[in-house]
């Protein structure tokens, strides 16, 4: 990496959809995060940070390859004033460093972040969007400020402003019908992926792992290629599923034109603001009704459910020992509560932890990552598990997504309910938690559950739906 300066100009523009810089920036990287009616697009590339395959291990971690890495392009970055400089990166880490032999996964290596020349963030307390433009000089810095600012204000003044993240309306008829052919209704797509007889040994030797006492929990994941008949662009199925799940962080990554990855995880892995990290603990899911009072009822029956509690307790209880192992002071929930999605509950612990001076949040990830929401418990014994049941590379699937930036403030997300896409094809995946109990049958089920925001957004993209305008 050279040593060339970069220059950052930063200013309030009038509110307005991300989907305009999105769009204008196709062909271009592009990302999008979003909780909520909080979110920060992204497009364009200053500056880079990565770890090839091959390097995660022999040189070190590649957690500590990206902290450091990052310093050092942080520190390139010049404003017009020391306190205007905010530099942050957006990408994100593979579940594992090693990787199989699988094209759709050729432009995301084991650790990848990108500095972009054009950021735009919508605070929603503030009522406007700032927006940061990044070049080589400070003059050319200014000018295409000036100029993105210019095509941001003529949108929102045409009616492109901030499209609200989503609709929280009761779910109605489901646009994904069947079981094996996930027919969708809007956009008739050739499916296919992982069959019922395969996951349902996955699942058996999962149990004979358990049984044996050789683990208390192991997280399988199964994956569904989706050609749909019409090409789906990247921001328009980011555009849908941040639409439909309000309750979730939404994610666009797309390193290369046409090679990206969107999901909407319901949960955080670590988030870092002022040294105190905070982090979720979900597992265990159930359905939604057709009415609120049979919506909870499912989420009363998830409370009681001794095999959802338990599942859910290996999560919070890992969590929770590895930030003390780091000399954290954790508080967390005395017990769990009901996440309740627009189409899928969960339970959750709410977990926040006073950090000591000198660990960071990559520190921290490195630390808890896989967690047992991803993997299992313990972790050496279901990574053995799944790597030896799972037929298909989960890549970037259950890594973390998401930011942090030169203070070291941060947020990462595990990238599930998550799909890839490569020369028109998308690969979803969905996992589920095997612990005693669990049946081949019903973990299928939710399964199929957690595939649907991702159908649902894929068919709505396709049939055209998202309710986001595009300035041309």
């Amino acid at each position: 990496m050279t040593s060339t300066r970069l220059y950052e100009v930063r200013g309030d523009v009038s509110p307005v959809s991300p989907y305009v810089l999105l769009r204008r920036c196709g062909g271009r990287p592009r990302g999008f995060w979003a909780a909520g009616d909080r979110w920060v697009a992204h497009a364009g590339l200053l500056g880079c940070v990565t770890v090839e395959h091959g390097h995660a291990d022999s040189a070190g971690s590649r957690f500590g390859l990206v902290q450091e890495e990052s310093r050092r392009l942080f520190g390139r970055v010049r404003s017009r004033t020391a306190a205007d400089v905010r530099p942050r990166i957006f990408g994100g880490f593979s579940f594992s460093p090693r990787r199989k032999a699988d094209p759709i996964w050729s432009s995301f290596p084991p650790a990848l972040f990108h500095f972009p020349e054009v950021e735009l963030e919508h605070l929603p307390a503030d009522g406007v969007c700032s927006l940061a433009v990044r070049g080589r000089t400070r003059e050319g810095a200014e000018r295409d400020w000036r100029r993105w600012a210019d095509v941001l204000e003529r949108a929102a003044a045409a009616g492109h402003g901030v499209v609200r993240g989503a609709s929280d309306a009761p779910a109605g008829p489901d646009q994904v019908a069947g079981l094996r052919g996930h027919a969708l209704s809007a956009s008739p797509s050739r499916v296919f992926g992982t069959e019922r007889a395969t996951w349902g040994r996955m699942v058996w030797q999962a149990l004979s792992k358990i049984s044996a006492g050789d683990a208390e929990k192991v997280v399988l994941a199964r994956h569904l290629e989706v050609v749909p008949s019409q090409p789906v662009e990247p921001a328009d199925l980011v555009t849908a599923l941040w639409e439909e799940n309000h309750g979730s962080y939404v994610f666009l990554f797309e390193p290369e034109p046409g090679q990206a990855i969107v999901g909407a995880a319901p949960e955080t892995i670590a988030t870092l603001v002022n040294g105190v990290v905070k982090a979720t603990a979900v597992a265990g899911s159930a359905g939604v009704g057709t009415d609120s009072v049979q919506t909870a009822q499912m989420a009363q029956d998830l409370m009681d459910s001794d095999k959802d509690r338990a599942e859910q307790n290996f999560v919070v209880r890992d969590v929770a020992a590895r930030l003390k192992a780091l000399g954290c002071r954790v508080q967390l929930d005395v017990e769990p509560h009901v996440l309740a999605l627009a189409r899928i509950q969960h339970l959750e612990t709410k977990i926040a932890a006073e950090v000591p001076p000198g660990i960071s949040l990559l520190d921290i990830l490195e630390s808890l990552h896989p967690t047992p929401a991803v993997c299992g418990i313990p972790r050496s014994v279901a990574l053995s598990v799944l790597t030896g049941s799972e037929d298909f590379d989960r890549g970037w699937y259950s890594g973390p997504v998401g930011f942090f930036d030169s203070e070291g403030k941060g947020i990462f997300v595990p990238a599930l309910r998550s799909a890839v896409c490569s020369g028109g094809q998308w690969r979803l995946f969905s996992g589920a938690g095997i612990v005693p109990g669990s049946d081949p049958a019903m973990e299928w089920e939710e399964t199929e559950l957690k595939f649907r925001p991702v159908l649902r957004a894929i068919a709505r993209a396709g049939a055209g739906e998202s309710t986001a305008a595009e300035t041309g």
